[in-house]
């Protein structure tokens, strides 16, 4: 009784962390599929113009790089239990503090500390997957962070059209953080436990081992082009969540019901998209899902551009979504390949800060536009924009290739 007794809890131990970790990774998302739809009426709400949004993306960016920055001292002094629980918490907190602040000034700051501790919640989770989870296990934390952002649509779409009431959806997914903030208050000794079994990691032991400096790195032209492939790809894949049921709405007459299941169906393929390419990225290899997803995100945004019937901006929307998953975790994989062994762990650093950036300024970028001439430039920029992302790598990848070949 006592051997059985002792197996269960150690099972518990082990399978608790992952089933967390992936509610984790889902309320994650979960806020970032309601700004674009919740924004038309919130901007009202407060008398703010169109291009506004930029002020609360770029407050929630400076949060979020902020926490990711300090997250390994954070993880160091409180663990990674204390530290999501009080992210998750934080997180709530701001969310709910959304729905009762009177000024815009004050969603700006709310936005800084919903940046906090999403950040950490990231930085945390993802520190303590790479320690303890197998490769697989991460592919499907990740698709978790789809599912939550699908949900969130769904949620601040029937809170809108049902009680008229965007704040009402931003309380729904505010409860869940906290509900998650007690969760992790409740199995800290889940999370303080190292003896779990590690993720195998030589190579990732082989980028670690090289100490190159950061000076060095940032002389390295390659570097600074890798850095914007995903500089550009996480602002297009931000810019049409954000953007997508404004432009449906205000400039294409969709009704609001539709036009939020539209959104919607954008993260719905984007998770559907990122599950499939966990199961077929060793066959598929690196390239061809990279170049494969922005070829054909490049024509979901040409076909919403062009939008030549009813049905094509479903299509577009959907066809967007599900090109784009697999590119963020294939570019990563492929850091080295584009660097270099000896600049790969720098240079992921690197990407990864960079990604708020892109995700803030980018759709911001896009409001400015939209403000000044229609919102029937968003897709216009999207089309560049996959455009310039594409030749941006076959440039990273030539160069690669031409350095070997002089090498060999």
């Amino acid at each position: 009784m006592n051997l059985s007794t002792s197996s269960k809890s150690k099972s518990l131990t082990r399978l608790g962390p992952i089933i967390l970790a992936y509610a984790a990774f889902v309320a994650l998302g979960m806020p970032d599929g309601l700004l674009g739809i919740a924004w038309p009426t919130m901007r009202l709400d407060f008398g703010v113009p169109l291009d506004a949004v930029g002020m609360l993306l770029v407050a929630s960016v400076i949060g979020y790089m902020t926490s990711s920055f300090l997250s390994g001292a954070l993880v160091a002094r409180l663990g990674v239990g204390r530290l999501l629980a009080i992210s998750c918490a934080l997180t709530g907190a701001a969310l709910f503090g959304y729905t009762l602040a009177p000024f815009w000034w004050m969603m700006i700051l709310l936005g800084v500390m919903a940046g906090l501790g999403a950040g950490a919640i990231d930085a945390g989770l993802n520190t303590y997957a790479a320690a303890h989870f197998g490769e697989g296990l991460v592919q499907w934390l990740h698709a978790s962070y789809g599912i939550g952002i699908t949900i969130g649509p769904i949620i601040i779409t029937t809170a809108l059209t049902t009680y008229d009431s965007w704040r009402l959806g931003y309380r729904i997914v505010s409860g869940f953080q906290l509900l998650m903030a007690l969760a992790f208050v409740f199995t800290l000794s889940w999370w303080s436990d190292g003896r779990q079994t590690p993720a195998e990691g030589p190579q990732e032991k082989k980028l670690t081992d090289y100490k190159t400096s950061m000076s060095e790195t940032v002389r390295r032209p390659r570097v600074w082009l890798s850095v914007a492939l995903f500089f550009l790809y996480v602002g297009a894949e931000v810019s049409l969540g954000i953007w997508a049921y404004s432009l449906l709405t205000e400039s294409r007459g969709v009704s609001p019901q539709l036009a939020g299941l539209l959104t919607g169906s954008y993260w719905a393929m984007f998770t559907i998209g990122r599950i499939l390419a966990g199961l077929y990225a060793k066959r598929l290899g690196v390239n061809i899902l990279v170049q494969g997803g922005i070829g054909l995100a490049f024509l979901g945004s040409a076909l919403l551009w062009w939008n030549p019937f009813p049905l094509a901006n479903l299509l577009a929307v959907a066809l967007v979504g599900i090109a784009i998953a697999p590119i963020f975790p294939a570019l990563i994989s492929g850091t080295s390949r584009r660097v270099g062994v000896r600049f790969a762990a720098n240079t992921i650093g690197m990407q990864m800060a960079v990604t708020g950036l892109g995700g803030s300024l980018i759709p911001s970028l896009m409001g400015v536009l939209a403000r000044r001439t229609s919102l029937e430039v968003i897709p216009i920029c999207l089309t560049l924009i996959f455009l310039t992302l594409f030749g941006l790598y076959r440039l990273s990848m030539t160069r690669v290739r031409g350095e070997r070949g002089h090498a060999a």
